[in-house]
């Protein structure tokens, strides 16, 4: 590909479209932790690490992202493939992240419908999913740290509105356990009113006007429901916004209690084989895509959450670039930051409450923290194994 016709910007990439698909297929392959955790990876490996990224182009792409619909850190993934190597780059990035985790779900698929059920999985997801609570929470503390300042004193005096923004988007995510777009909007907006306003808002003598653009199952499938199945996840992938903690109420009202394709059980399993799997935590429409048609359910539910996603992002990509240098633009995209990551804390506080139960699973996600502030080179995989180890020991034989 020409880098002369496919990159938005004027800095030459350090890195190949190849390098930038071997690393998303590593980290569609690896990536465990859910959204929060998986765009921490990809700020300390693409960003600190490798210095592929540049600050603000990964800022920009998680602004964009929390602000178009679809999963968190696909959308992200996406966008920072577009940045030097565009729709092809964002075609391949997002292509290398979701495959490894949608073969993963197959095949438990298959597995699930062969022995009727995963109760190996509920006691293997007990460890996991306090594991995961421990890194996606330090995984957060250094994109808080990074993104709005570091927690002191004078820092945070400095940059008290963007504080404020991001506790109250932490406390009412976690109140309402839904993460509000329009208040990402609006309180992008309040900053750039503040620190950068727009020219045409300093004269007096104009009116303000403001628009927002806002055996296995395998080959089995009912022509008929693959339909409904695509209908159904396109919507969910162009409507719901956020993490993965967003999609799912909207999967479970509408798999479970609207369509009857899985009962309540089932859609649980479906949401622990999501979590024990790497890549986004979304890839669990694949899963109930599977159960309910086969294989052909499985990629038309998947492709139906994922490709509004990837019209979401390459769309205003070159447009969303070439404005984030003005100065009103920043201060917007810095207000959005804060909320976002605000909310993301306000996700990790929901999700803990659902995967902390005990006092077995808190020693085990405070452990994960401990080991990774205190053991610099273990890697999330390991933690992954040994929790999920524990959590089976802890279950089976307890």
């Amino acid at each position: 590909m020409n880098n002369e016709n496919s990159r938005i910007n004027d800095r030459l990439p350090s890195y190949t479209l190849s390098d930038l698909t071997r690393y998303f297929l590593k980290l569609g392959t690896m990536g465990f932790g859910g959204p929060v955790a998986l765009i921490g990876y990809m700020h300390r490996e693409l960003v600190e690490d490798k210095k592929w990224i540049s600050e603000d182009e990964y800022r920009e792409g998680l602004a964009l992202a929390q602000l178009a619909p679809g999963p968190l850190a696909a959308q992200l993934g996406i966008y920072l493939g577009y940045v030097h190597y565009g729709i092809g780059g964002a075609t391949l990035t997002g292509l290398a992240f979701v495959l490894p985790s949608f073969v993963m779900v197959v095949l438990l698929g298959m597995a699930y419908k062969l022995y009727g059920g995963l109760p190996w999985m509920q006691s293997v997801f007990y460890g996991v999913g306090s594991a995961v609570i421990g890194i996606i929470t330090l995984s957060c503390y250094k994109l808080t740290t990074k993104s709005i300042s570091k927690i002191e004193p004078e820092a945070i005096k400095g940059k008290w509105l963007l504080w404020l923004f991001f506790l109250a988007m932490a406390i009412v995510t976690a109140i309402t356990q839904r993460e509000e777009v329009w208040l990402f909007i609006l309180l992008g907006f309040i900053y750039m009113v503040v620190k950068a306003p727009l020219k045409w808002l300093q004269r007096r003598d104009t009116s303000l006007s403001v628009i927002l653009l806002a055996g296995t199952g395998f080959w089995q499938y009912e022509p008929g429901k693959l339909v409904q199945l695509g209908l159904f996840f396109s919507e969910a992938g162009a409507f719901v916004f956020g993490s993965g903690l967003a999609i799912i109420p909207f999967l479970q009202a509408g798999v479970v209690n609207e369509m009857g394709w899985l009962n309540e059980q089932q859609f649980l399993d479906s949401v622990a084989v999501a979590m024990i799997t790497p890549g986004p935590v979304v890839i669990t429409v694949g899963f109930i895509g599977f159960l309910v048609s086969g294989f052909a359910g499985a990629a038309v539910a998947a492709l139906g959450v994922f490709l509004p996603c990837f019209v979401f992002t390459v769309l205003p990509a070159p447009y969303f670039k070439k404005i984030s240098k003005n100065t009103s633009i920043k201060a917007f995209v810095d207000g959005i930051t804060a909320a976002v990551v605000g909310a993301l804390v306000g996700s990790v506080f929901v999700i803990a409450t659902r995967s902390i139960v005990d006092t077995a699973s808190a020693l085990i996600a405070i452990t994960t923290i401990l080991s990774m502030v205190y053991i610099k080179k273990l890697q999330e995989p390991y933690i992954i194994l040994a929790a999920a180890i524990v959590g089976f020991c802890i279950k089976t034989l307890l």
